[in-house]
């Protein structure tokens, strides 16, 4: 079959996506991505050159009352009348929307067409553009079980959030040797999204004089605009750490670490439960509806994580919460496998059954 997934402006639209691309793409469909413009996007891609994509010009829905209503209603427009074009030659027979309104024309577009639509909800909390998807799509794909009550007039399905083929655990020594660490020492891994998180990285250089002698080496996904004044704080403080702006091999941060402090977006949280790691999550505070926090709690709630609220964020605080999980390795193990309870199993897999399931029925 042709299929369309519409999957762009942020990791945790885009990743999940990409993911769904490359299992359909092994059981022998042909698959077109429609991304936003942002550079994430590109960057991401430029690595994927089996994958055809489009780019489309829209921008997150403004408040009706402002002036930008109208710079939306333009682009949406304009990216509706690209993506009917495409479809006119592509002819596909499915059309999945990630969330997020790169996915919304797309959607419109199929539903016109009388193409198969489906979209994809990876939060505990639906956003806005799924909950505007979901009056026209044939079934709503879930990552979490909790979101099924946002959508009771249409068709739910259970699928998990994807995480891409790449992600497989390698040897933790070799991991921890390729980027620069001792084998031996316990490893935090700190990130705050495919963006960096500004609030998370302060809140960490703030802690480094109370985690100096914590017996603990660091790996800092510090995002571009703080990378070098991260690095300058953890050589003031002698810490072992690797840091960078991001890291294009994920698979090696995350099979180094023992445990991470990030965000707790859904495509974050789906990778980290799928590599067993506990966790200390810090929602992003200005999520839409604090989806974050709805995500955390679930992690929290199956003893996988801590959950601290950025507004509470003390070097203290972080510290014993650190120390909580070096100090007490039994504790640490126990969470790594309430982790692995929640990775999302071959969501991937199921996700693309699905969509072949609706191009039948």
């Amino acid at each position: 079959m042709n299929a369309v997934i519409a999957c762009g402006g942020t990791g945790g639209h885009l990743f999940p996506g990409i993911a769904v691309a490359e299992v359909l793409r092994e059981r022998g469909h042909e698959v077109l991505l429609f991304v936003s413009e942002k550079e994430i996007d590109s960057l991401a891609l430029s690595t994927r050159s089996q994958f055809r994509f489009e780019k489309l010009p829209t921008v997150g829905f403004p408040s009706v009352y402002s002036p930008a209503i109208f710079g939306f209603i333009r682009r949406f427009t304009e990216s509706l009348s690209r993506c009917r074009s495409i479809y006119q030659k592509f002819k596909p027979q499915v059309i999945l929307g990630m969330g997020g309104f790169t996915s919304t024309a797309p959607i419109l577009a199929g539903r016109m067409r009388g193409i198969s639509t489906l979209i994809h909800e990876s939060n505990a909390v639906p956003g806005k553009a799924n909950r505007l998807a979901a009056k026209m799509v044939r079934a709503v794909l879930l990552g979490f079980k909790e979101c099924a009550a946002f959508f009771p007039k249409v068709r739910t399905e259970l699928t998990g959030t994807p995480i891409r083929t790449e992600l497989k655990r390698l040897d933790r020594r070799s991991a921890r040797q390729k980027l620069g660490l001792q084998t031996d020492v316990t490893t935090m891994l700190v990130m705050g999204g495919s963006q960096g998180a500004s609030g998370i990285n302060q809140a960490i250089i703030k802690s480094l004089p109370f985690l100096r002698h914590a017996g603990l080496q660091v790996i800092h996904l510090s995002g571009a605009r703080n990378e070098r004044l991260v690095a300058d704080n953890y050589r003031r403080e002698r810490i072992s750490a690797y840091v960078a702006a991001f890291h294009h091999h994920m698979e090696e941060v995350y099979s180094a670490a023992d445990f991470a402090v990030a965000r707790a977006g859904a495509a974050s949280l789906a990778e980290i439960a799928s590599f067993e790691l506990p966790s200390i999550l810090i929602p992003f505070p200005y999520a839409a509806d604090d989806h974050q926090t709805r995500n955390a709690e679930i992690f929290a709630r199956a003893g996988a994580a801590f959950v601290l609220k950025e507004s509470d964020l003390t070097p203290e605080l972080i510290t014993q919460k650190v120390k909580e999980l070096i100090d007490r390795p039994e504790r640490l193990r126990r969470m790594s496998e309430n982790s692995a309870r929640l990775a999302p199993r071959d969501a991937a897999d199921r996700v693309a059954a699905t969509m072949e399931k609706y191009t039948q029925s």
